[in-house]
C-alpha cells in the first residue's frame, strides 16, 4: 500500500510462495489458464470462474479490499524498474 500512495516501489529482492506454482499447475489443469509466451492468460473457462467468483460479494472479501485500495497504483513499470536493480547487482 506504501508503493501505490507513494508511487515508488523499494524491494530488494521478492521470491514467491512454492504454492503459487501448484496453484497455477492446478489453473492450466482445470484448464482455467492457458500459458503463453510472456506468463499465462484466462481461458474462456477461467473467465467464467472469475464472474462466478464475483458475484459473490463475500467471497475474498478482505482481499477484494486491499486491491481496491491499492488499485492500479503499481504499475509494470515500477516493477520492471526494481527488477532492473536486482540484474545489475
Amino acid at each position: 500500500m506504501e508503493a501505490a500512495k507513494s508511487k515508488a516501489l523499494n524491494m530488494n529482492a521478492w521470491g514467491f510462495d512454492p504454492a503459487l506454482a501448484i496453484a497455477i499447475r492446478f489453473a492450466v489443469a482445470e484448464n482455467l489458464v492457458t500459458p503463453t509466451s510472456t506468463g499465462y492468460q484466462l481461458s474462456d473457462k477461467g473467465k467464467a470462474f472469475i464472474a462466478e467468483v464475483l458475484r459473490d460479494q463475500d467471497a475474498f472479501a478482505k482481499e477484494r479490499k486491499l486491491l481496491v485500495h491499492v488499485g492500479k497504483d503499481i504499475t509494470e513499470a515500477m516493477v520492471d524498474q526494481v527488477a532492473k536493480g536486482w540484474e545489475s547487482a
